[in-house]
């Protein structure tokens, strides 16, 4: 029952619209009806800088955190990763939304933060290298995302199903990116302190 409770709990935190709620709060509009539609960092970048961005990545990633700390409480390190996928599931589909969410991107890092520093700052690091390189941000998730699983396995079996999981959602999610980045079509990241 607390297994069932704890992942109800998690999808709940992950549903928050933290990048909807950030842009309104400072009045840049709706995030669903501007830029790209969705309503993740990137989007908010977008329409309200780097700032605004940037604290809708730490809050998208709290709530992650949030959610793999009450599962580890309850079944330790490999329940804490599946509880960490339910927030995902919550902030990719959000019952307040009608399940039209944002990326998963933010809140996986959550994830990895709340389960082992060291592979945060392994895939920041990676993703910082692609996504300033390339100026793309989806080009360095998509290495995030086949990192992930593999890293999760070196600490546990548990751990890397549920990041192989966290991982096919994301893909997933992705997939307009991915036929963009095949075809040469995907935008490039507007580095931008405020708009």
């Amino acid at each position: 029952m607390f297994y069932i409770f704890s992942l109800i709990v998690s999808y709940l935190l992950g549903s928050i619209p933290f990048g909807l709620l950030v842009a309104k709060l400072f009045n840049k509009g709706d995030l669903r009806k501007v830029g790209s539609g969705n309503i993740g960092a990137t989007n908010v970048m977008r329409v309200g800088g780097l700032r605004l961005a940037g604290l809708t990545w730490i809050l998208d990633m709290l709530k992650a955190i949030i959610a793999v700390f009450i599962g580890r409480y309850v079944g330790g390190d490999a329940f804490g990763a599946w509880c960490g996928f339910a927030a995902i599931i919550g902030h990719c589909f959000p019952v307040w939304l009608k399940f039209h969410g944002g990326k998963g991107v933010s809140s996986l890092f959550g994830v990895l933060l709340a389960i082992n520093p060291i592979l945060f700052v392994v895939e920041g690091l990676e993703w910082l290298i692609v996504a300033l390189g390339t100026g793309i941000s989806s080009a360095g998730a998509m290495v995030v995302f086949c990192l992930m699983p593999i890293l999760g396995f070196v600490i546990s079996s548990g751990v890397g199903w549920a990041f192989l999981a966290i991982s096919l959602l994301c893909f997933v999610k992705h997939r307009e990116n991915i036929i963009r980045l095949f075809k040469g079509q995907e935008s490039k990241i507007e580095w931008k302190w405020k708009k």
